[in-house]
């Protein structure tokens, strides 16, 4: 008889390492990677490609699952990387983040249009006792910030040079996820949130 293997919940520092492991290796190759801008480009687009599967093994080696915003997250950097190693255009690496944001921000909007618990299929166990209201307010913060995200993210590729914008990336979108994911706590625990450490709820993707 076929038998499921359990899933193993993440521990908080594991889960970051895969959330936002491969942006630090994207950071770091960038910036220490030899040759021309355009060289560092594309061995810091590999290097980032190559992460983000590493990470996924990871998940599936010690949680026996990947979560779908992984998956989708994951699916979009092989798709967005292999444009920008193609054309050597670094613009597909850039609008990645923003297709990220924005395709998310109109799943969970139909989710809220709809009436649907789209974050919660999404997040599936990870809000153990959150109440409908609960998930209807995270999905509402959640869909905002996305939006928010997006928004700055092209802004942010306009103005900065590809040196800024990378440093952008990694020391001011992973602080804003974190501050956000902090805000939200309160309003969890008001709804039924039942976690012994609340701090360890699931971050929205890094994009």
């Amino acid at each position: 008889m076929n038998q499921t293997a359990p899933r193993t919940p993440l521990a908080p520092g594991l889960r970051m390492l895969i959330d936002f492991g491969p942006l630090a290796v994207f950071f770091l190759v960038n910036s220490y990677a030899p040759g021309l801008q355009i060289q560092r480009i594309m061995t810091a687009t590999v290097a980032f490609m190559v992460a983000m599967a590493v990470a996924m093994g990871l998940s599936w080696w010690k949680a026996r699952h990947i979560s779908p915003m992984l998956w989708i997250t994951g699916a979009l950097v092989l798709v967005f990387g292999s444009l920008t190693l193609w054309f050597h255009d670094q613009t597909f690496i850039q609008i990645k983040p923003t297709i990220v944001y924005t395709m998310f921000a109109v799943i969970l909007g139909y989710g809220l249009i709809a009436r649907k618990p789209l974050l919660q299929m999404l997040l599936e166990t990870a809000y153990p006792g959150l109440s409908a209201k609960g998930w209807r307010l995270l999905t509402i913060n959640w869909t905002g910030f996305f939006v928010a995200m997006a928004t700055l993210n092209e802004v942010m590729r306009q103005v900065l040079s590809w040196d800024q914008w990378v440093t952008f990336k990694t020391w001011a979108v992973i602080p804003l996820t974190l501050v956000f994911a902090m805000l939200n706590i309160p309003m969890l625990l008001k709804h039924g949130l039942q976690l012994d450490k609340p701090e360890d709820t699931p971050l929205p993707p890094e994009g």
